[in-house]
């Protein structure tokens, strides 16, 4: 039986001394533990039983089959034939609250939502006569079907289309093309919605849509990488030649001819949804061939402001989440494939869930109920898993306030498809909810009416919006900033220049760095010069803001740093006495800093200053931290540094890339670490290269992760077999005092990063740990960490797929084509896949044995665990009252 690394041997390996002990008993652990992948014996079969989760693949998953939210039920109502239906992969209204649904390859059909209890009857069925393929997106508005075309195939012009009927009747037989566009692959144009004022159409589109023609952007059109250091495209190819401003979401008017760009810097967004305030938020895609780097970003609910960029840049260069210029996701939801999205509006469902917004991820099956609060003048939320199977490629989801019902499609990529209805069967009220309460309305009023000067001049904006550039409230100060950007800089540059308060004076800076600045990607053969003048009176006025450093909250240092470096991308390097000046203060009087953060923007800062001070300092972090995206973090800087160095410290530096032979991430992270170990080695003088060219041709040996927690916990023994009883009475009465650093330093030894994410960094396998603690209470968490497989969530069990000839796989499914099913097999390894047929498959399961292996705490003193335990708590927040 082909399987993820089985937990128990695992146990043996980690947990009984031989990791702790000696390297020729790691050497023996390793002999003795079962690769990842490799056949099972009837004994481990055992452990594995078939269940009631086991799951015969004929058609579609069936619904009691499912994992539901309690108090809900789902209904398979149709599975629909491949031959001649297609794969559905959209869903809307029509006018009569008749189902439309569009067929990823092929046309369009429309039914009337069959009665409670009944399936849908194909009889039903009609194939909408309309010339039409490719939808990916549809909407009924003004009297007419309008459609979002994504023809991977090319037959027909991806772009926006209008059906109507050419009689005026029920027959949708016209097709009437608005606007060609040019798009490729499943990146290009995708959802459409109902825009608040009733007026206009939302068109949502992905980074592979070329940008089409616009009357006006809300977004300051000043498009730019703004990478300080060289960039690093992705390292298989995957639109390397994609550039800012990636995907892009516009406002349409009916007619196809007014086209306003209403926010970028998106991925590849498949739907979207307008609250009930009219705020518009998307479920953004993340890269998973970033996986374990620090520029992975997870997939995210995005609150769309009016002008928001978020950042997406090819390869390694998409922008964190703390960018001043880029706006951060409202809730991080994990790693997958986004789909269609909806709020829970009309359907008779309890309060919570009328109010939640939706999300369908195609590729780990999951619908998620997202909770969403104001917190300013923006939002915040929870995530829940509402509905999950295994497979359960859900390609969208509409309420249907008819009959107050949910209903979703499973398919895309010609996989099986179906249609599901959930209705709420519970206890609970599901009488409409009253909207009396509005918190947050003054702020988000404050936000729009700064709004109100984007896109356009206005002698009032400037006067309005220059004091809220300084607001404690990110999303109001990037209202502000917007407002600053779109009015003529003649008449805010010398206010921006000589503004006293430290924290207007960062953001007003930054806004002008970004209008009179020109990313060098972005140039054309007509943009005029920079201008050096302007930039030296820029770092002046920066340097002054910067004497207030102790005085400025974490996140307006953040925003300095990015002041200076968009300032060095767009206007170049500074000259020499200035260059040594600025590194000089940086490195003396910040460096290091306190957060990774701080930390990995100075070190990239005083590389590109090529400061002779950095090297040691940032060696010493590289060879300190205790996660490999941390650590890549500094190589990557580190690797145009030419200045400051000393044999030993570039000997350590060239051992560390010997010693990440054991790092895992995704499909492009074997090319990411060459390129940064190419770019090092380009950076070597002469003579130092013949010194390290043994070192250099040494053969890599690649360690597994295995190997890398052994290195992390070398030198340690066995302690004691911790049971919760030893550790709880403790834990509940010394949760104060604790230590940041050596919590996070557990975390990393114990293998926890490689599998979990947790305050930005980690892997994916597990659930993102961040906000446990606020969850769970300390003996939980112990009971978790000490018995895993006491009680597995069925969210988080891995899948067992069971082969007509016996053979089986156990992963968490990750991917489907056609028939194929493709599986992680390996929970540190995210590029660890097996595809499985589907035509081969007898039976899935749940696996009743959870992946996280025990005895990870019997290598660690009873201090060490309650760091580890206030680590989880604070949700990496070292000012958390456990670190007091």
């Amino acid at each position: 039986m082909k399987q993820l690394l089985n937990p128990k041997p695992f146990l043996a390996v980690l947990a009984a001394f031989t990791l702790a002990l000696t390297p020729a008993g790691a050497a023996d652990a390793k002999a003795k533990a079962p690769k990842a992948g490799a056949k099972k014996g009837k004994a481990a079969k055992r452990a594995e039983p078939a269940g009631p989760n086991a799951t015969n693949i004929v058609h579609a998953t069936p619904a009691e089959k499912l994992v539901v939210a309690k108090g809900f039920k789902v209904e398979l109502l149709y599975t629909v034939p491949a031959e001649s239906q297609g794969s559905w992969v959209n869903l809307c209204l029509d006018g009569k609250g008749r189902i439309i649904a569009s067929d990823q390859y092929g046309g369009l059909f429309r039914f009337p939502a069959p009665p409670a209890g009944k399936p849908l009857d194909p009889k039903t069925i009609e194939k909408i006569p309309a010339d039409i393929r490719a939808v990916n997106g549809m909407l009924w508005a003004f009297g007419a079907l309008y459609v979002a075309v994504n023809d991977y195939e090319k037959k027909i012009d991806s772009g926006l289309y209008r059906i109507t009927s050419s009689k005026g009747d029920d027959t949708l037989d016209t097709v009437e093309k608005l606007r060609a566009m040019e798009a490729r692959g499943d990146h290009g144009v995708h959802a459409l919605l109902l825009s608040p004022d009733g007026k206009s159409l939302t068109l949502i589109t992905g980074n592979g849509t070329k940008p089409t023609e616009f009357n006006s952007s809300r977004v300051p059109p000043h498009w730019g990488e703004d990478h300080l250091l060289p960039r690093m495209p992705d390292g298989k190819g995957f639109m390397r030649d994609v550039l800012a401003p990636g995907g892009i979401i516009y406002k349409v008017s009916p007619d196809g001819k007014d086209w306003e760009i209403v926010a970028n810097g998106f991925r590849n967004i498949f739907d979207g949804a307008y609250n009930r305030d009219g705020e518009l938020f998307t479920y953004d895609a993340d890269m998973e061939y970033d996986f374990n780097t620090p520029w992975y970003r997870p997939t995210r609910i995005c609150h769309v402001v009016s002008g928001a960029e978020f950042g997406w840049r090819n390869g390694a260069g998409k922008w964190p989440a703390y960018y001043e210029d880029s706006v951060p996701a409202a809730v991080d939801i994990g790693p997958g494939s986004p789909t269609g999205a909806t709020f829970g509006y009309g359907a008779k469902f309890p309060a919570k869930y009328q109010n939640a917004l939706f999300g369908c991820d195609w590729s780990w099956g999951k619908l998620y109920a997202v909770h969403l609060q104001p917190k300013g003048a923006t939002y915040t939320g929870e995530k829940e898993e509402f509905i999950s199977g295994a497979p359960l490629p859900l390609t969208d989801v509409i309420v249907r306030p008819q009959d107050g019902a949910m209903y979703f499609t499973i398919g895309g990529r010609r996989a099986q498809s179906a249609l599901y209805r959930v209705t709420y069967v519970g206890s609970e009220s599901t009488a409409p909810v009253l909207t009396a309460e509005n918190p947050g309305a003054q702020e988000r009023e404050l936000r729009r009416h700064l709004e109100s000067f984007h896109g356009h001049a206005s002698p009032a904006a400037v006067p309005v919006a220059w004091a809220f550039l300084g607001d404690n409230d990110r999303s109001i100060r990037w209202a502000a900033r917007v407002a600053i950007e779109h009015q003529p800089v003649g008449e805010w540059q010398e206010k921006a220049l000589h503004e006293k308060d430290s924290n207007i004076a960062i953001e007003a800076l930054l806004a002008l760095v970004r209008v009179t600045g020109i990313d060098p990607f972005h140039r054309r053969p007509d943009s005029p010069p920079v201008d050096k003048a302007l930039q030296r009176r820029i770092l002046d006025a920066l340097n002054s803001v910067d004497w207030d450093w102790k005085r400025l909250d974490h996140q307006r240092r953040l925003a300095l740093l990015r002041a200076y470096a968009v300032c060095f991308v767009r206007f170049g390097p500074p000259d020499a006495a200035t260059a040594k000046s600025i590194a000089t203060r940086l490195e003396w009087d910040h460096y290091p800093a306190a957060t990774r953060e701080l930390n990995a923007d100075l070190t990239a800062l005083l590389v590109y200053l090529q400061s002779p001070r950095v090297a040691p300092k940032a060696i010493k972090l590289l060879t300190t931290v205790p996660t490999q995206e941390e650590q890549m973090e500094y190589a990557r800087s580190l690797r145009m540094l030419t200045n400051g160095w000393t044999a030993a410290l570039r000997d350590q530096y060239f051992k560390w890339f010997q010693r990440a032979q054991g790092y895992r991430g995704g499909a492009s992270f074997e090319k990411f670490m060459e390129f940064i170990q190419n770019d090092a080695v380009a950076s070597l003088p002469a003579d130092a290269k013949r010194k390290l060219q043994p070192m250099l041709d040494a053969k890599p040996q690649k360690t597994s992760p295995l190997e890398a927690m052994a290195a992390a916990l070398a030198g340690r023994s066995f302690v004691k077999e911790w049971k919760v009883d030893d550790l709880a009475p403790q834990a509940e009465r010394r949760m104060t005092k604790r230590s940041f650093e050596n919590g996070r330093k557990m975390f990393g030894a114990t293998g926890c990063f490689a599998c979990h994410r947790f305050a930005n960094e980690g892997g994916m396998t597990g659930p993102d740990l961040t906000a446990v603690g606020a969850r769970f209470g300390v003996r939980d968490l112990l009971v978790s960490i000490i018995e895993p497989s006491k009680e597995i969530s069925d969210q988080f069990a891995p899948t067992v797929i069971t082969k007509n000839d016996g053979d089986s796989f156990t992963g968490v499914i990750v991917n489907l084509n056609g028939d194929g099913v493709t599986l992680n097999t390996d929970l540190f390894d995210p590029n660890q896949r097996v595809t499985v047929n589907r035509k081969e498959v007898k039976s899935i399961e749940l696996s009743k044995v959870s992946l996280m292996p025990e005895g990870l705490l019997n290598v660690l003193k009873q201090d060490e665990i309650l760091d580890l335990l206030a680590y989880l708590i604070s949700a990496g927040d070292p000012k958390h009252a456990v670190f007091r």
